[in-house]
């Protein structure tokens, strides 16, 4: 019985945490006022009961940015689950493949350009590069399997760090080394209803998909053969799953950065919470993504007001020391 109210108790937990995070900063707001602004917005008020200050602040800037946290934390939760059960490696990662790498590589490409405006676009069209390098060189190698995909994307990684390290060094300066250097430590500072909508979108289109195929991830964890054996067309759903998580972690990227540990830890943590089965793992993973990504977005741009930190120093800060603790229970219980 507890069980089956995990979820929906997460759920009432990150629409709290959304309306808390809301109110959070430099002008304090309360939670009805938060309320009563969406809505008027949602035109179930005729009126708005606040300044059009504080509806500005609640609407444009606290609002959209909280709703893409949620989105980029689900999707890189998402993304990191299926990314381990696909590879059957713990320590995968969204960015296996090379696509952080891909679209920094994009993004700063776009900015030292001149096209600001599109350095989302740039990252994301660095990350799909980055992936369909990595799928090529593991088909040269011999045949694009999960052991030489997550190789070849090593080095493709490798290549486009060198890259972004270079072009950093030899073009930028002042505030485009500034911007480019938030950027690449994950910041979602300046997120609009746009890039709310984009993340959102991504992940309505890419999570049914992956919730659908559960149970064929369940079978991954017994290898190929056994995934075979029980009428699952392996290399179909492998490289379908994968291409999915690769576009959605892509956009992820571009909107947010090189955020890292969400996609590593959360799904550790919540399989230890709840078993490894992915029916109820995916979900879950999800919720928990989303909350972790608001509070640690929330953190950077309110522990050192009115300085901002990039939001990946505080899931670094915080994920690593968890990580550690999560393998430490693993070797208790094996």
């Amino acid at each position: 019985m507890v069980k089956h109210l995990v979820l929906p108790g997460l759920g009432v937990l990150l629409l709290l945490s959304a309306v808390a995070a809301v109110t959070m900063g430099p002008a304090s707001l309360t939670p009805q006022e938060v309320g009563m602004v969406i809505l008027h917005h949602l035109g179930l008020l005729a009126e708005s009961p606040v300044s059009r200050l504080r509806d500005a602040i609640v609407w444009e800037l606290r609002l959209p940015r909280v709703l893409t946290a949620m989105a980029v934390g689900a999707g890189l939760g998402l993304s990191g689950t299926v990314m381990q059960a696909l590879t059957r490696n713990p320590l995968a990662d969204p960015y296996l493949l090379g696509l952080s790498s891909g679209a920094a590589l994009g993004a700063v490409l776009f900015l030292l350009a001149g096209f600001t405006l599109f350095m989302p676009f740039g990252a994301f069209l660095g990350s799909l590069v980055a992936l369909g390098l990595a799928l090529l060189v593991a088909g040269l190698l011999g045949g694009a399997t999960p052991s030489r995909a997550i190789l070849a994307g090593i080095c493709i990684s490798a290549l486009a760090s060198a890259a972004t390290s270079f072009l950093i060094f030899w073009s930028a300066t002042g505030d485009s080394y500034r911007e480019i250097l938030s950027w690449l430590l994950g910041s979602l500072s300046g997120s609009l209803w746009g890039d709310a909508a984009l993340v959102g979108a991504a992940l309505l289109v890419c999570a049914p998909i992956i919730l659908v195929c559960g149970r064929a991830l369940d079978a991954f964890a017994f290898g190929d053969r056994a995934a075979a054996a029980l009428g699952i067309d392996v290399p179909r759903l492998r490289w379908t799953l994968l291409g999915i998580t690769a576009l959605l972690t892509g956009l992820m990227v571009a909107i947010g950065g090189a955020i890292g540990f969400v996609g590593l830890v959360v799904p550790h943590a919540v399989r230890l919470a709840i078993g490894s089965q992915h029916r109820r793992l995916l979900p879950h993973v999800m919720l928990v993504g989303a909350i972790f990504m608001l509070w640690a977005d929330t953190a950077a741009r309110t522990l050192f007001d009115p300085r901002e930190l990039p939001v990946g120093i505080i899931t670094a800060l915080v994920g690593a020391p968890v990580f550690l603790l999560v393998l430490l229970r693993y070797r208790r219980v094996t």
